[in-house]
């Protein structure tokens, strides 16, 4: 594997346009790169740590939301897939699923090693997907094992596989827990804090270019809510996976409802007007 030791952490206004110069060339290859990009010495601001909890509703604390390491990832993540040996197109890709380990509460204070890498091509029904894993070590930790891993599964439409996807059958929804308004601006909000500008998520005209009605909620956004709603029921170390199904057309009322399952927890959040669920979730004590 090639290692790419990052000094500083990518600048995402450069980025982007690579993004979407990166979308005018064609798709191609079943290869992904044999690349990691590493960033040491990463450290967490307080004031921004503040920002990000208030936009996704976490209390204020001394230790990390399990959610926001990825906030520190995503410039290498979007580094690696705008390489020009990159298969796909960054543009037209779908977040379809995120799974975070942590295996012990990370504290605000402390600094980090950043590693990020994509594997695991697969066929999908639709086209294909990957997964771009990313972990964080602790220079508290001598061993070098990562405290936080997250795995985010992308979905590159076309050239569909053929797989034939089981059918299911949508119940009406549980019983909420809880109802929630989101508010028309949380995408341009959640962009401030996360650096992911795309246009998707801005403003109902920049979100039609990509054929939705409206701008819709940040996957992530929508993953660290649910997981907000658990803060106090935690445990240390625990795994948060999600699949993202419908989007969150904005603004937007959501139900979200939560139970009991295998020592952990099962959890969705759903159209509050209709029987449609936008995420399902799961968490699981390591």
């Amino acid at each position: 594997m090639t290692v790419k030791e990052l000094s500083s952490s990518p600048s995402l206004s450069s980025l982007y346009p690579k993004a979407v110069l990166g979308g005018l060339r064609k798709s191609g290859g079943d290869i992904l790169p044999d690349t990691e990009f590493v960033r040491s010495g990463v450290t967490v601001d307080p004031a921004h740590l503040a920002a990000y909890n208030q936009v996704c509703e976490f209390r204020l604390a001394d230790t990390l939301p399990a959610t926001y390491p990825h906030i520190l990832a995503f410039p290498l993540q979007m580094a690696l897939m705008t390489e020009p040996d990159f298969p796909f197109p960054l543009l037209g890709m779908v977040h379809v699923a995120n799974r975070i380990t942590q295996r012990r509460p990370i504290r605000v204070t402390e600094k980090f090693t950043l590693r990020v890498r994509a594997q695991h091509l697969r066929p999908h029904e639709k086209g294909k997907q990957f997964d771009v894993v990313s972990e964080l070590l602790s220079e508290l930790d001598p061993a070098g094992e990562p405290v936080w891993t997250d795995v985010s599964t992308y979905l590159r439409r076309g050239g569909a596989s053929g797989q034939k996807r089981e059918r299911r059958t949508e119940l009406a929804p549980p019983a909420p827990k809880a109802v929630w308004r989101v508010p028309g601006d949380i995408g341009r909000r959640y962009a401030e804090v996360s650096g992911d500008r795309n246009p998707i998520h801005l403003n109902p005209l920049t979100a039609r270019m990509f054929g939705f009605r409206s701008a819709i909620a940040h996957g992530m956004w929508t993953k660290a809510r649910c997981l907000a709603a658990f803060e106090g029921r935690l445990p240390d170390a625990y795994t948060v996976d999600v699949a993202f199904k419908l989007p969150v057309l904005l603004p937007a009322k959501v139900a979200f409802t939560s139970w009991a399952d295998d020592g952990g927890w099962a959890f969705e959040l759903w159209n509050a007007r209709k029987p449609k669920p936008h995420l399902r979730g799961s968490i699981t004590p390591e």
